[in-house]
């Protein structure tokens, strides 16, 4: 294989020309990625030097980049900046105990747009329901959702599924809080459930039914197709335009080092997420914005699929309690909802089923998530309490534009 090598002035130039010699690649070039404490005048690798990374991809044609260098001049948070960078540019990066390819990604021929993540509970299906719901009102849209709790052959849900069809998939032992089936609910478009097993640090998966998916969706002839990942994995499919979804409570550190840098060099759009004031979400912020194009902050609230007001509601999700307060306030100033109840714990059926005892409600106002429907929406059947699905109002955080607009133009674009 064609090959780019990156080495460091901490080697000997003979050494290191000596390695190239002998190592099973085709070296058309290398990269001196820093160090001079071995340098003399100008050392010859034998082959020609490029002044940078970019440089040397674009002008010599390889085909993988193999690591040659070391500490002190890499260290890890440096490698995986560097492996991120050409994992960005589709090629490996291979080191003397290491290779990283990047994930596998089928080319699909319709309009595309992928909605992924840095892992669970970033909010990103909230932000894919949001996009599918504004995107659908004037283009006929399909959303293909990758998820772990997916169904074993790709399934469409055609028809908006409600509280009742729901239970019934529950009791049939079916997973009825799919993602799938969370944004068919709250966005109202035909959505198609895959499922995936694995994660890798980039993203690929190792098992997944999306390309059925995908070509389910190809079937349906849609104006455009929303992918959704799963956690921090991608979905295996080349979009036009991708999104990547970050709490911004999350480490900045973590978030854009690491192959996180990879999903921001790979993204036309980063969403963060839970940005809340005093939070001090602006440091990730300006950590993502020297990776990616754009960056836009927002705050997510709970929004009822019907109306609430003058109810007395017990709000049900997987969020922390520190977020329990601004849902409330929200529920009662936006949807007039009389709160009695605000739960975090959906993914915690034990602690769930205890409040479930001692919660007095009208309305048990649920996100479709984790034991939505059943643990909540057995209890309100069992004590004759209507249940009300919930999606998110998308909202900018303080002094940023609104998201909207982002999503129409990346839409526009994908559909170009």
């Amino acid at each position: 294989m064609r090959a780019l090598a990156l080495i460091d002035g901490e080697h000997y130039a003979p050494v290191v020309r000596a390695a190239l010699e002998e190592l099973p690649y085709d070296f058309v070039a290398a990269h001196l990625v820093g160090g001079t404490e071995k340098l003399r005048d100008d050392p010859d690798y034998g082959v020609p030097l490029a002044a940078t990374l970019e440089g040397a991809l674009d002008d010599h044609g390889a085909e993988v980049v193999v690591d040659l260098s070391d500490e002190p001049v890499l260290g890890p948070p440096e490698r995986l900046r560097l492996a991120s960078r050409v994992l960005a540019r589709g090629l490996p990066y291979v080191g003397a105990d290491f290779r990283f390819d990047p994930p596998a990604l089928a080319p699909f021929p319709l309009p595309s747009l992928g909605i992924v993540g840095t892992g669970k509970r970033v909010g990103k299906t909230a932000i894919t329901a949001h996009a599918a719901a504004l995107l659908g009102h004037d283009r006929e849209i399909v959303v293909v959702s990758m998820g772990r709790g997916g169904p074993p052959e790709p399934e469409l849900a055609r028809v908006q599924p409600d509280v009742s069809a729901l239970l019934e998939l529950s009791r049939s032992g079916r997973h009825a809080a799919s993602d799938y089936l969370e944004t068919a609910a709250l966005a109202g478009v035909p959505t198609i459930g895959c499922r995936r097993c694995g994660g890798g640090m980039a993203g690929a998966v190792f098992a997944s039914n999306v390309h059925e998916g995908a070509r389910l969706a190809v079937e349906l002839d849609p104006e455009l197709v929303l992918f959704d990942g799963s956690g921090a994995a991608l979905p295996p499919v080349e979009t036009r335009r991708r999104i990547l979804v970050v709490n911004a409570q999350q480490d900045p550190a973590v978030i854009t080092g690491y192959l996180n840098a990879y999903r921001h060099f790979t993204s036309d759009l980063v969403v963060l997420t839970m940005a809340e004031a005093g939070s001090g979400w602006e440091e990730l912020r300006d950590a993502s914005a020297e990776l990616a194009p754009a960056v836009i902050a927002t705050v997510l609230r709970p929004r009822p699929t019907t109306d609430v007001s003058g109810r007395r509601v017990a709000f049900f999700s997987t969020a922390p309690e520190s977020a329990h307060a601004l849902f409330e306030e929200h529920l009662t100033a936006v949807h007039g909802a009389v709160v009695v109840h605000v739960s975090g714990a959906l993914s915690d059926r034990p602690r769930l089923r205890q409040e479930l005892e001692s919660v007095d409600a009208d309305v048990f106002l649920v996100e479709l998530k984790a034991a939505a429907i059943d643990v909540v929406a057995e209890a309100a059947a069992t004590q004759g309490v209507e249940v009300v699905l919930a999606g998110s109002d998308v909202l900018p955080a303080e002094g940023e534009r609104a998201l909207d607009a982002e999503l129409l133009r990346l839409a526009e674009e994908a559909c170009a």
